[in-house]
């Protein structure tokens, strides 16, 4: 038995338990929590794509079948958000949204780099650092959300530090990958003190995966 499927009988097995404990639980939740661990699994192979297939076909079957649980995770992660921006953004002057689904493409041209806080239940951005025009000699970015796909390209002459934190998903920074649950990565460029530029990320998904590299 290979590894994909030692997790897949692993699953089973736990679902099977708590199905008998727990007379509420039903075959679409089982049906959702199997699919999401499959995507789990491809993940960590660095099968991003169908990796995120199955992790959204389960998290549909997942909601359908359980939409208070759900209501509840993403209202729990909206107060997290509001909570975490009042302590790191203490000026008024910041960029705020909040968005359902969200895409932020900053890689295709020119774009103004400033301090903002994105919040968005399932959302993908890709940012090239290199192709940024900063407003302020310090900016710090807010990311956070349910489900999020995060590509940073980072120039030489920035100053960056990443906060980041992942319950389920990957972490990948410059080839180096931390696959699973709960990844967590504090990082700062090579000579960030006494960068001209400096921008902080401070990025949280529940499920999520980053990728940091230079261009």
């Amino acid at each position: 038995m290979n590894k994909k499927e030692q997790w897949l009988a692993f699953a089973i097995i736990i679902i099977g338990v708590v199905m008998l404990l727990n007379q509420h639980i039903n075959l679409l939740t089982a049906a959702a929590l199997i699919l999401l661990t499959i995507g789990m699994v491809q993940i960590r192979k660095g099968d991003t794509h169908k990796g995120y297939r199955y992790l959204a076909i389960g998290g549909c079957l997942l909601l359908l079948g359980n939409l208070m649980i759900v209501f509840l995770i993403v209202l729990a992660s909206l107060a997290y958000f509001y909570s975490k921006n009042k302590k790191i953004h203490l000026h008024g002057d910041v960029m705020r949204k909040q968005n359902f689904m969200a895409r932020y493409y900053w890689d295709q041209g020119p774009w103004t780099l400033r301090s903002m806080s994105l919040w968005h239940a399932l959302g993908e951005i890709n940012a090239d650092l290199s192709l940024s025009i900063p407003e302020e000699k310090q900016t710090i970015v807010l990311l956070q959300g349910v489900m999020g796909n995060v590509r940073l390209t980072l120039p030489e002459d920035y100053g960056v530090e990443i906060e980041a934190s992942v319950l389920f998903g990957r972490i990948n920074l410059n080839g180096e990958k931390d696959s699973g649950m709960m990844n967590k990565l504090i990082w700062r460029t090579p000579g960030y003190e006494t960068s001209e530029h400096k921008v902080k990320f401070v990025i949280s998904y529940i499920v999520g995966d980053l990728s940091i590299s230079n261009p």
